[in-house]
C-alpha cells in the first residue's frame, strides 16, 4: 500500500499520481471487481484492415498480441474539478496529511486517470471566493500544467496563515453559471459551513444539474477526530480554523450525542443530494484513495 509516508518520498508529483492511479487498477484487477471497464485509450486490439505501421511493437514483444496507437482520440467527456483550499482544509489530528493534501493527490490522480482515457480535465480553486479557474484541456502539456497548480497545495503554511472561509454555494453558483458545456465536475471539500447554510449549498448543487453538468461530491474529513471525537481524555480548546473562534470542552462529555447529530445530519445531506441524482461520497483522509477512484470509475462507466 502507498502511505503518505511513501507518496511524499515521491517526486515529482506528476510520479506520485501514476504510482497511485497504477496500485489502484492493479488491485483492481486482483480484486472482486476484476472485468471492470478500466481500458485506456492508447491502445486498441488489431483489427483486419488496419494499418500495420501503427502496430505498436513494443506491446506485441511483451504480449504476443497486435495493439493499434491511437494518436488522435476525441474526447470523451470534459471534467472539472473544483478543489476547496480554504483554512479548514488544513485540517489534521491523528493522520498523516491534512485534508488539503489528501484532496490535492486525489485531484492529481483523477486528472491523470482522465488523461489516460482522452477526457478533458480542468482546475476550479475556491475559499471563499472562486480563485483559479482553467479550462478543460486534454494535451499532456495541460496534464503538466493542471498539476503545477496542485503542487503548492501541499506546503503547510505556519501559524499565523491567513484565515479564509469555506463558501461553496456561493462558488458552485458561479461555476454553475460559468460552464457552458456539458460537464462532469467532481468537487473535492469538507464543506465547512455552518449547517443552517448547507440548504444554499444544495440550491447550488441542484443549479449545477439544472444546467445539466454531471455531478460527484467528495466530503473530505478526517473519521477519527471529525466523526467519532477521537480524542484522549481531558479537556481541549478547540479552535475554529476559518474564523479563530474557540470552544473549551471535555470530548468525552459529549462523544456520543455528537456522534449521533452528525450521523443524523449526515444522513439527512446525503439522501437530499441522492434525490437530486448527486453522488455523494465521504472520504476519510486516513484511507487509501482506492474507494474514491472507484466511485469515480463507477460514474465515469454510467455516463459511457
Amino acid at each position: 500500500m502507498l502511505t503518505p509516508e511513501i507518496l511524499s518520498q515521491i517526486s515529482p508529483f506528476e510520479l506520485r499520481a501514476r504510482q497511485i492511479v497504477e496500485g489502484f487498477l492493479t488491485g483492481l484487477h486482483k480484486s472482486p471487481y476484476y472485468g471492470f471497464s478500466v481500458e485506456f485509450a492508447e491502445h486498441r486490439p488489431y483489427n483486419r484492415g488496419d494499418d500495420i505501421r501503427h502496430v505498436d511493437w513494443k506491446v506485441f514483444g511483451k504480449s504476443e498480441r497486435y495493439y493499434i496507437k491511437q494518436y488522435e482520440e476525441e474526447t470523451n467527456l470534459r471534467c472539472h474539478i473544483v478543489l476547496d483550499v480554504s483554512s479548514s482544509m488544513q485540517f489534521k489530528y491523528h493522520g498523516e496529511w491534512t485534508k488539503l493534501g489528501y484532496g490535492a493527490h486525489l485531484a492529481a490522480s483523477l486528472f491523470y486517470m482522465m488523461h489516460r482515457q482522452r477526457d478533458a480535465c480542468g482546475l476550479v480553486t475556491f475559499d471563499q471566493e472562486l480563485g483559479e479557474m482553467l479550462p478543460a484541456r486534454s494535451s499532456p502539456a495541460h496534464l503538466r500544467y493542471l498539476l503545477s497548480k496542485l503542487e503548492p497545495l501541499l506546503s503547510v503554511p505556519g501559524t499565523n496563515f491567513e484565515q479564509r472561509k469555506t463558501a461553496s454555494a456561493e462558488v458552485i453558483h458561479e461555476v454553475a453559471e460559468r460552464l457552458h458545456r456539458r460537464s462532469l465536475v467532481i468537487i473535492i471539500s469538507d464543506l465547512f459551513e455552518n449547517m443552517g447554510e448547507h440548504s444554499q449549498l444544495l440550491n447550488a448543487l441542484k443549479h449545477l444539474r439544472h444546467r445539466k453538468h454531471e455531478v460527484v461530491l467528495f466530503h473530505m474529513l478526517e473519521k477519527r477526530s471529525e466523526r467519532e471525537l477521537d480524542f484522549p481524555d481531558g479537556r481541549y480548546l478547540f479552535q475554529d480554523l476559518e474564523t479563530g473562534e474557540e470552544m473549551d470542552l471535555v470530548p468525552s462529555q459529549i462523544r456520543e450525542a455528537y456522534k449521533e447529530e452528525i450521523h443524523k445530519y449526515t444522513h439527512a445531506f446525503k439522501m437530499a443530494c441522492s434525490e437530486f441524482h448527486i453522488d455523494y461520497e465521504e472520504v476519510d483522509t486516513a484511507s487509501s484513495f482506492d474507494l474514491a477512484l472507484l466511485a469515480y470509475l463507477n460514474k465515469r462507466k454510467r455516463l459511457g
